[in-house]
């Protein structure tokens, strides 16, 4: 079985500044970041489909303590995107001490950050972003 969309174009999707996920021929639901089945019925024939990148945060947590590469203290939210399924990734360009009050419920477009190479990595990463709008 051939992959439709691999993390791989997932990611330079997002370098490019496109949002890509897939499309299930099946009921229609769309699943981001990319899988072998579709996530609301488990069929596997699914087209890749352009996303708008929009969404609103459902929930998300302040990290104090970061792993390698990272640094402490940021935001990790979950979004419910406008078609619908949930994307996890780091808020952008807010003091995590002053501005975290409200984020619930609020709008975000969905961009993307370099990693670069760590002591344990693949190489080059890619993270997901939020940025309010």
């Amino acid at each position: 079985m051939d992959y439709p969309l691999t993390h791989r174009q997932f990611y330079e999707g997002l370098k490019a500044g496109e949002l890509l996920g897939l499309k299930c021929q099946s009921c229609g639901t769309y699943t981001v970041p990319p899988k072998i089945t579709c996530a609301e019925c488990g069929h596997t024939e699914l087209e890749i489909a352009r996303l708008n990148g929009m969404g609103k945060i459902r929930t998300f947590t302040v990290i104090r303590v970061a792993p390698e590469g990272f640094n402490a203290p940021y935001i990790v939210a979950l979004a419910e995107l406008d078609e619908g399924p949930w994307l996890m990734g780091n808020v952008e360009g807010l003091d995590v001490d002053d501005n975290v009050d409200g984020l619930i419920g609020r709008k975000v477009r969905v961009d993307h950050k370099v990693i670069p190479p760590l002591n344990y990595s693949a190489g080059e990463g890619v993270a997901v972003t939020f940025q309010l709008v």
